[in-house]
């Protein structure tokens, strides 16, 4: 039985998870939750039990001294909330953890608990893939659904993905079969340079999240971040002729495809974005610049410069494997479920298949 005593009730709460792993390219997914956890001071009121769910030789257990005080910390999904202040409060319900090893509906089942008892009115599942898109073009973030009527009424993709799946897609279904409005959106992370930290696709999930959601999020220093990261991906590109020439391409394909985006449409919904941010004053933030569109070309100097594997043999583009969401230049298209990342651990595809 689900016990939440100490929290207060919420208002319109929303659940916003994600979880590190297969599904978290370049970490972005699992940062942006962190950021809202940091930004509005979070509240931990609940854990899941480590032993039910995961493998500890796959996600280890941490060692650590505290007042020269041994202590361990179990890898878990633990469970916060936040209140956003402003004319109309609201709270959300913030999953962070690692996807886990096993016993996946029983843990859909424990998240689902939670949301029902706290009243959640919609999840939102963060996710990040391996895409054949260029650094230097704004990060693609797709709006992926199970529900056709919350795919019409919030102009997101109906999913039509069939194959290998991650936790945000069994998440997602879950909340599907137990009548929860669920979204999931994915970030597409440039497959040749796919290490973590990735500020750039972190930024573009927490741009799209606060349009979903009709929050202003606090930005604090990720527009800077995402600037440096470019910048550094931009210099080590430049310094390798077939790494320049690779992202030339992408940059072409990327640009050819979305001309027909270019419509008064399209421009009108951008620059209506564009006046939200500069005015802010929305509930719990403020009025941000450095969106997914910026050119993040400036110099920020003395930032950790990401490395460059190899570029990968003409026309092999990224690893074949599962996919769980729109990867920019899949045949899937949108709706698809995107490409997942592994891990070191061992949990997910070999590292062979981030290059």
């Amino acid at each position: 039985m689900i016990e939440l005593e100490g929290v207060p009730e919420l208002i319109d709460p929303v659940m916003v998870a994600a979880f590190e792993g297969w599904n978290d390219a370049g970490d972005a997914a699992s940062t942006a939750v962190a950021h809202l956890d940091r930004e509005w001071k979070g509240e931990v009121f609940a854990a899941l039990d480590a032993e039910d769910y995961y493998d500890f030789q796959v996600n280890r257990p941490t060692v650590w001294l505290d007042g020269g005080v041994r202590k361990i910390t179990w890898p878990t999904t633990r469970l916060s909330v936040v209140r956003i202040g402003g004319d109309k409060p609201r709270d959300l319900v913030l999953v962070r953890g690692i996807e886990p090893s096993m016993r996946w509906r029983s843990f859909c089942n424990e998240i689902l608990g939670f949301a029902h008892e706290l009243g959640v009115e919609m999840v939102v599942i963060l996710g990040a893939l391996l895409g054949d898109t260029p650094h230097t073009r704004p990060v693609p973030v797709s709006g992926i659904t199970s529900d056709p009527d919350l795919a019409r009424t919030m102009d997101l993709e109906e999913t039509r993905y069939e194959g290998p799946t991650g936790i945000v897609g069994i998440l997602q279904e879950a909340c599907t079969h137990a009548g929860v409005p669920a979204v999931s959106l994915w970030a597409a992370v440039p497959h040749y340079v796919s290490q973590p930290p990735n500020p750039k696709a972190t930024l573009a999930l927490l741009n799209r999240l606060e349009d979903l959601i009709g929050l202003r999020i606090p930005l604090g220093e990720l527009a800077e971040d995402a600037r440096a990261w470019q910048l550094g991906v931009d210099q080590l590109a430049a310094e390798d002729s077939e790494v320049a020439e690779y992202v030339q391409t992408l940059e072409e394909a990327r640009d050819t495809a979305e001309l027909p985006e270019a419509s008064g449409e399209a421009i009108a919904r951008e620059f209506e974005r564009y006046l939200r941010r500069r005015d802010g004053g929305g509930p719990g933030g403020h009025a941000t610049d450095g969106g997914e569109g910026s050119s993040y070309l400036r110099d920020t100097g003395g930032r950790t410069k990401p490395s460059i594997p190899p570029r990968p043999e003409p026309g092999t583009g990224p690893a074949e494997g599962p996919s769980e969401g729109p990867a920019e230049g899949s045949a899937e298209g949108p709706g698809a479920e995107p490409e997942a990342r592994g891990d070191d651990e061992g949990d997910g595809p070999d590292d062979s298949s981030r290059d």
